[in-house]
């Protein structure tokens, strides 16, 4: 048996009342999936332990089986692992956001959707400026960047910029928890404030405002921790060799402490324009040498930070059209059979812009197993599935059980 993990991030939502009391995945006409609910089994899955944010990092080391609570240490660290950031003892590190402040708010956590080029201007720009023998930044991806503190302190109270949109930003600046922690604190709110300060007369910026796009006009660090220790999927559960396919910086860097092959796809942007087709194929060409694919979708998330009810219900219907009917059919052809599970990792419903904790629909379908009655995949019809309410690891376990 092989194994294909279908990661729609965000998907799950709430009723919206402007649209009948459903959710985008009830509006969404997704007959491939509903297909895989018919044939397989369903239930809900808690992705994010007591007392934990219910981040992207969080959630998806907790549908790969982690005990995320003993092993996470910071979103920035899985990044710096997927950029090939080597971090020393000591090193802190930060996902770093290039953000848009509307005068004393937080207008968006992306800036506009930044672009690559644009953002890796802005980023030399900052290490230019800002950067020096203690403090590093790293490109990453459109707005997601990683900051190092050598020798930095992680006892500190951060706070995600896709939270608190609209909210004032001086009221979630850096704080220190611990005494000790102090002095790094100090460090990043310096450095939030110098941002604020040469950032809006960059000309990346002065042609994005010109253009009327949000402008990348401060710096936001959050999500601090030191080189994490994680055992491999093979360690875990004696999976021999796996994959991770995603558009997502955090997301490839789960991957590599999880020891899997990260697998690049030309025109993966972790937007509704991604190349679902590419990551489809990607998919089914890595399985001639893995056990197990891990192809995570961010496009829906996005959509769901925007509050956008169409276009993630569009980015649903997407994911249904151009990836899983694709990847039912090539599997179907395989000699050897293959599960394919569909879930998202977490909530993030349109109405509110943000992630949530509550538990998310999933599908495991094992040819040759039979189904237990579910006709239909969304956040309700799950829960007359024969999983029922499972935890973490749990997914793991049901997935690769005989």
């Amino acid at each position: 048996m092989k194994y294909i993990i279908v990661l729609g991030d965000g998907m799950a939502d709430e009723p919206l009342e402007n649209y009948g009391g459903k959710t985008p995945l009830q509006m969404a006409n997704i007959p491939e999936i509903d297909r895989l609910a018919k044939l397989g089994r369903c239930g809900q899955l808690v992705t994010v332990p007591e007392g934990m944010h219910p981040g992207s990092e969080i959630a998806n080391m907790s549908v790969l089986g982690y005990d995320v609570p003993k092993v996470f240490e910071g979103r920035g660290t899985l990044e710096a692992a997927s950029m090939g950031v080597i971090l020393h003892p000591g090193d802190l590190a930060l996902r770093c956001n290039l953000i848009c402040l509307a005068g004393e708010n937080i207008k968006n956590h992306s800036a506009g959707h930044i672009s690559n080029e644009e953002a890796h201007d802005l980023i030399d720009f900052l290490n230019e400026k800002l950067g020096n023998d203690r403090v590093i930044f790293h490109k990453g991806v459109s707005y997601r960047h990683l900051l190092v503190i050598k020798g930095g302190k992680k006892q500190l109270g951060c706070t995600p910029p896709h939270d608190v949109p609209g909210k004032p930003w001086k009221d979630y600046l850096p704080k220190a928890e611990a005494a000790e922690s102090a002095e790094t604190a100090i460090l990043l709110n310096d450095l939030i404030l110098k941002s604020i300060d040469i950032l809006a007369e960059h000309p990346v910026n002065q042609k994005r405002k010109a253009a009327g796009k949000d402008v990348a006009n401060s710096i936001w660090p959050w999500s601090p921790g030191y080189k994490p220790e994680m055992p491999t999927l093979k360690e875990m559960y004696g999976v021999e060799k796996s994959a991770v396919i995603s558009a997502v910086d955090l997301i490839q860097g789960i991957g590599v402490y999880a020891g899997m092959k990260v697998i690049q796809v030309e025109g993966a942007t972790g937007l509704y324009d991604t190349n679902y087709e590419g990551k489809a194929q990607a998919t089914i060409e890595a399985l001639k040498e893995c056990d197990l694919v891990y192809l995570h979708i961010e496009a829906s998330d996005e959509a769901g930070h925007e509050g956008d009810v169409e276009l993630k219900t569009k980015t649903i219907e997407y994911l249904d059209q151009r990836v899983v009917k694709y990847l039912v059919e090539e599997t179907a052809k395989m000699d050897e059979p293959v599960t394919i599970a569909v879930l998202p990792d977490h909530p993030t419903p349109c109405a509110t812009t943000v992630h949530t904790k509550d538990p998310v629909p999933f599908i495991i379908y094992k040819p040759g197993k039979a189904a237990d009655g579910v006709q239909a995949y969304d956040e309700f019809t799950v829960t007359k599935g024969s999983y029922g309410l499972i935890h973490g690891r749990d997914f793991m376990e049901a997935l690769l059980s005989e």
